[in-house]
């Protein structure tokens, strides 16, 4: 535990969850929030060092409830050590692990493990994620009692939806004994088989097989109805389509206990990126075309779904952000659209490119900050998410006027699949602090990058 005293002074305060937003001094001692004053005078108590904020937002540190360590398994990918770095890079202070590694975290073993771990080699906090079903197989359910025990915090098979309704259902009722959510993918994929990007006029032009919005709506519709019926949680991860919002409102309105994530990169990108032109249309298609980077599960979708699950988060209908970081090997990407693997590399980025929408006045700054704080803690449970008193001392400093050009070479993350590489970017996490330790400092680490260039030269 953190020793030092810290005085984080003259920054913009913004914590959602007890309804700050001022000029402030944020105060810490021992690794925990010792207060947050009325104002700030930009004298530091004694015994405290200082960080000056000045110009810059203090927010709790992120909650991220949808991450890809790869690790146990997939080391290659990403790991533990890596995935929290990058985490830490991204202002994420808390970080929940999906369980499709190898082996499946859908024993007790397994999921110690990764705790005992991620204490070890981890710069952040990470919360495991127990599988539904044994292997992720939908077949039969997973030992939902003994992962909860073992500390998990909720149950998914993530890309492998639980296809088996009746399978479903009893996953939900059991859930219901243990407190903890369910999770389930939102795709029917057999709507979806063979589809590689969103059915759409990009698809066709490309000549690339489309899957329909429906694939995802309607697994999303039959999970309400059965949540409804067994009063379970149910938490919708990755939602893209206006389909699934109508389907979300209506849930809400009856009364079913259930919340639902949005990614970065289903709310700033568009199937119009497949062409490789960071969203600009070609008269022509060429060699840039097909960005495997932009190939995702669920699919970026078109500019009117992208619209609207804007609108539904900046209302509070989809609860939160969620990034589903989910690194690939260089080999998984240099290859065609059709074999290329799913998935985007988000941490690093997730905060500043949705930050766009902010400056677009499409979202306030305090509705996105709670969507990666106050939010996920919700649903978690815990005293995470906010600069309350005794809570642990999980900060994030931001620069809102840095602008900075994404270098995906400079990831610290293993991997550098992501399809905003070269685009520049407005507002950026300066400095985390985890448990009052600092885990990232955009200073130290431009000078390290800086150092490490000059011996390379």
């Amino acid at each position: 535990m953190a020793t030092r005293n810290l005085a984080i002074t003259g920054g913009r305060v913004i914590d959602p969850a007890q309804g700050i937003e001022r000029v402030a001094d944020v105060l810490i001692s021992a690794g925990k929030i010792a207060g947050i004053t009325d104002g700030s005078s930009g004298s530091v108590p004694d015994g405290y060092e200082q960080i000056d904020a000045a110009g810059k937002i203090v927010s709790p540190g992120f909650v991220d409830l949808h991450t890809h360590l790869r690790d146990p398994g997939q080391e290659w990918k990403e790991t533990i050590s890596t995935g929290t770095r990058a985490a830490a890079h991204g202002g994420f202070t808390t970080v929940c692990a999906m369980p499709n590694t190898d082996p499946v975290q859908d024993s007790a073993a397994v999921v110690l493990d990764v705790i005992r771990r991620s204490a070890a080699d981890g710069v952040v906090r990470v919360l495991p994620i127990g599988a539904i079903s044994v292997g992720q197989h939908g077949k039969q359910l997973a030992p939902m009692v003994e992962l909860a025990d073992a500390g998990v915090i909720g149950f998914s098979d993530d890309g492998n939806p639980v296809t088996d309704a009746n399978l479903m259902r009893q996953a939900l009722k059991y859930s219901i004994e243990v407190g903890l959510p369910i999770i389930n993918h939102a795709e029917d994929k057999k709507i979806g088989a063979g589809g590689v990007m969103s059915a759409g006029t990009v698809a066709t032009r490309l000549g690339l097989a489309g899957v329909p919005v429906e694939a995802e709506t309607v697994m999303i519709a039959r999970d309400l109805h059965l949540a409804g019926l067994t009063g379970a949680r149910l938490h919708i991860p990755h939602i893209s389509t206006m389909g699934s919002i109508v389907a979300l409102r209506s849930a809400k309105e009856c009364g079913v206990n259930v919340t639902a994530e949005v990614t970065p990169h289903h709310l700033t990108l568009n199937d119009e990126w497949v062409y490789g032109l960071k969203g600009e249309v070609p008269e022509q298609v060429g060699a840039e075309a097909y960005d495997t980077n932009t190939k995702v599960n669920p699919p970026l979708r078109s500019k009117f779904n992208v619209e609207a699950v804007i609108g539904a988060l900046s209302e509070g209908l989809i609860d939160i952000i969620a990034t589903d970081h989910a690194p690939h090997a260089f080999t998984d990407k240099v290859c065609t659209y059709n074999e290329a693997a799913h998935g985007i590399n988000v941490l690093e980025t997730a905060f500043s490119s949705v930050f766009a929408l902010v400056d677009a006045k499409k979202m306030s700054i305090t509705r996105l900050i709670e969507s990666l704080t106050a939010g996920p803690a919700g649903i978690l449970g815990r005293d995470l998410g906010s600069l309350k008193k005794g809570f642990s001392a999980d900060v994030v400093i931001i620069d809102p006027d840095s602008k900075w050009v994404v270098n995906s070479d400079e990831f610290v993350s293993k991997s550098t699949n992501s399809p905003l590489d070269g685009v520049e970017l407005t507002g950026r996490v300066v400095q985390t602090i985890y448990q009052g330790e600092t885990v990232f400092d955009l200073n130290s680490a431009a000078a390290h990058t800086g150092a490490a260039a000059g011996a390379k030269a």
